[in-house]
């Protein structure tokens, strides 16, 4: 039974854990074969061994162009080409305030989470102009729509993810290759733990115990999984999305469609708490002056 992804060749930064990990195993579930790009070498081993037919593991810091350059090359001398690229590698970043400006960490922060971007896709595309398309997804954040949801390096990078998705679609689209981003809200990964210093075994602890809160900001009180973006990762790559290019995809389960007075009745609106009013009395005001 042919699958969805059968003689595809997906290229993954940030492979080997939290999203890039389950996106990297639902592509293999569905057929693909995947370079899985990461720093970290005994997890790719891992993986590798776990996928002997279907993964190869390229270790790469992405901040490093030469090694992601040869990692992204390298879907071309293992399997033959590259259709597929899910620029994912990241993490919090400095936690710098405007106050506490420090060039290094704002440099590094903008590497990692936008140069690399720029970069992978830039890398990519002679590879995908040789099979006659392809198509990209590039991880941004909620944090690079709104304030309050991320650092503010991080918060920066995530936006300029976003425009430069849009602008490179523009270009790319000549060499039938659409490129899309994704803006996850809050998903229980270890990029939180490890943005706060924890370590690799730590973080993981962290993000078991958030994907199991069931206080969860967000309308649908939801706590977001790897395989919630995943599943979105893989339509954006697929020929379903054929018609979809330059396109960001916010995946937050509803966290960002307004304030939080918008879909939660316990809290005020600003009107209200301008008033003076509890959301107890706004609701028995609301009550009374309702038409019958």
């Amino acid at each position: 039974m042919e699958m969805r992804f059968d003689n595809k060749v997906v290229a993954i930064t940030g492979a080997t854990s939290g999203i890039g990990l389950r996106t990297l195993e639902l592509f293999v579930e569905q057929g693909a074969r995947v370079i899985a790009i990461d720093r970290e070498l005994e997890a790719g081993i891992a993986l590798q061994n776990r996928f002997p037919n279907s993964v190869h593991f390229a270790k790469c810091d992405v901040l490093n162009l030469q090694e992601l350059k040869a990692a992204i090359d390298s879907a071309q001398t293992v399997f033959g080409g590259l259709d597929i690229l899910f620029n994912n590698a990241g993490s919090a970043g400095t936690r710098q305030t405007i106050e506490e400006f420090d060039q290094q960490g704002w440099d590094d922060t903008h590497a990692l989470l936008v140069r690399a971007v720029a970069a992978g896709t830039s890398y990519a595309l002679p590879h995908m102009k040789r099979r006659g398309g392809g198509a990209i997804v590039n991880t941004a954040s909620i944090a690079g729509l709104l304030a309050g949801y991320g650092p503010l390096s991080y918060s920066v990078a995530k936006a300029a993810v976003i425009h430069y998705t849009k602008v490179a679609a523009s270009q790319l689209s000549v060499h039938h290759i659409r490129i899309n981003s994704i803006a996850p809200g809050f998903v229980a990964t270890r990029i939180f733990g490890t943005s706060l210093g924890l370590d690799r075994e730590q973080a993981q602890n962290m993000a078991n115990h958030a994907s199991k809160n069931t206080a969860v900001p967000n309308p649908l009180n939801i706590a977001g999984q790897p395989h919630d973006i995943a599943q979105a990762v893989l339509f954006l790559a697929s020929a379903e999305a054929r018609y979809i290019t330059g396109t960001n995809l916010t995946i937050d389960a509803g966290a960002t469609i307004g304030p939080r007075h918008s879909w939660d009745a316990s809290v005020s609106s600003p009107v209200e708490e301008t008033l003076g009013l509890s959301p107890e009395l706004a609701k028995t005001l609301n009550k009374a002056l309702r038409p019958s």
